[in-house]
């Protein structure tokens, strides 16, 4: 692989490039599904190739081929040049990288027993399994299990003397069982929605998650759904379990926070920000109890934002999004860092596959654990709502007005709690909102979330973002309005 990569690099140098970076990726993934006691998909698939950015006159060029010959790879990188060059005939300013060091390093992702070792007929034993499980509770209608797992291995080259191996093994897995009762749909999910959850980590993320345990009570809540109290209209206390937390965290802080998305560089399926430059080191964000952090390295958790080195080559950081509740950084590259100040890419390019160009992307946007223990904070709450794994949400294109909507609520009273609601939901302004917190639970109730299915760009890369979170409240919040009845 690394032939190829000086082969690319060589080609580009000799047509005029002042900078190159190449990525060779060799991607494996595995998907299976069941619905209703029933395979659903049962897929495995492979791709390789190699793509090149690079400089020439100022301006980025790129291209990308699965032709993995001399010739091949050397017609690749010419047209990359070729695409650099006609772009400068239309550029406002010459591009400035940061500067960055060279590394030449391997790396890999921990795991414990690789799921591609493990067989197919055992993981989906396992699945129908759980399936028969929640088909077993009067009242449930429909029921869908899902594995998915990836294994990308990605070789870096750059003009500076970089040369970097990286393995990483993604794996994910999630149960659900829906109710239909006349007009009305109710839904459970486990351990989380939309495909459950998904972490840096082999096999044992599988065997970790119980699913013969929660199967029957995912479908025993769908069902008890429907006669459950309506989540009431009102401005109240909320508090939010940790993974509709994480979504809350990947839409209004996350996605404001990517800088290309604030300079106008990119807007497609996310929108723009209204996190303007003026705003670095000068808004209040949240309350002074809110940190939030951005952090690649695998010490922060196995997310699907850990990594050892970005698609720049720049070592996995830690940067402060929010600190003591003030806006403190962004999401940066080594193109856009100067222009907040800093001399220095926080290292968050990354990119799909091998024929995508590499963008500014979520690493783990983490809310920081508090010091509250969760019943202490149920206790502690006399009239509020808990709301837990979402089901919906909407946001504006500046990331500043939303609404969520989560699969169950349950009203607390008294420090207890003391029913099932469903359709919960609730909306607000991003920074009012951050500035109601005022209990975050502590590190024993802090789970790193994964996000597999954020979707950015022209053409789209779909990537996987991590968001840690521990339950937590929110104050004087809008409850209710998404289904109520006018």
């Amino acid at each position: 692989m690394w032939d190829l990569c000086t082969n690319a690099l060589d080609t580009a140098k000799l047509r005029g490039a002042s900078y190159g970076d190449v990525r060779v990726m060799h991607l494996r993934q595995r998907d299976l599904t069941t619905k209703n006691r029933q395979v659903g998909t049962l897929a495995q698939s492979e791709s390789i190739g190699l793509g090149i950015r690079v400089l020439a006159s100022g301006a980025w060029g790129f291209a990308s081929t699965d032709r993995l010959t001399r010739e091949g790879v050397a017609a690749c990188a010419a047209q990359a040049v070729s695409i650099a060059k006609a772009s400068a005939l239309a550029k406002r300013s010459a591009v400035v990288l940061a500067p960055e060091k060279a590394y030449v390093d391997s790396w890999q992702s921990p795991l414990r027993k690789d799921p591609f070792e493990i067989p197919l007929e055992t993981q989906l034993a396992l699945l129908l399994a759980a399936d028969t499980e929640m088909r077993r509770v009067k009242g449930v209608t429909l029921t869908e299990t899902n594995m998915q797992f990836r294994k990308i291995d990605s070789w870096f080259a750059s003009s500076i003397g970089s040369r970097i191996h990286q393995r990483k093994v993604i794996s994910g897995c999630g149960i659900a069982a829906t109710s239909f009762q006349g007009e009305e749909i109710q839904k459970r999910s486990y351990p989380n929605s939309f495909g459950g959850q998904h972490t840096l980590q082999g096999y044992e993320l599988v065997e970790s998650l119980d699913l013969m345990r929660y199967a029957p009570i995912v479908a025993e809540e769908a069902a008890a759904l429907h006669s459950a109290s309506q989540c009431p209209e009102k401005f109240g206390t909320l508090i939010l379990g940790g993974s509709q937390l994480g979504l809350q965290i990947h839409e209004s802080i996350g996605h404001p926070i990517e800088l290309d998305r604030v300079l106008g560089q990119e807007a497609n399926f996310a929108g723009t920000s209204f996190l303007t430059l003026d705003q670095l080191n000068r808004l209040k964000y949240a309350s002074n109890i809110v940190n939030v952090v951005a952090d690649a390295r695998l010490d922060h958790g196995p997310g699907l934002g850990t990594f050892a080195y970005d698609d720049e080559g720049v070592p996995a950081q830690c940067t402060d999004i929010i600190k003591e509740g003030k806006f403190r950084g962004y999401l940066s590259n080594r193109e856009t860092a100067h222009l907040v100040g800093l001399d220095r890419s926080s290292g968050t390019m990354r990119t799909e596959s091998w024929n995508r160009l590499p963008i500014i992307r979520m690493t783990n946007v983490s809310l920081l654990p508090g010091t509250w223990d969760y019943d202490d904070l149920i206790a502690d709450t006399q009239d509020g709502i808990l709301m837990e794994t979402n089901r919906s949400w909407s946001i504006d294109d500046r990331r500043y007005q939303f609404q969520f909507s989560t699969e169950v609520g349950w009203e607390i009273k008294g420090g207890k709690k003391v029913r099932m609601l469903k359709n919960p939901s609730y909306s607000g302004i991003t920074t009012e909102f951050w500035n109601s917190c005022d209990a975050i639970c502590k590190f024993d109730h802090w789970t790193l979330w994964g996000t597999p299915n954020c979707g950015k760009g022209q053409p789209m890369q779909t990537m996987g973002t991590g968001h840690g979170a521990s339950p937590s409240r929110f104050r004087n919040v809008r409850i209710g309005t998404a289904f109520s009845k006018q």
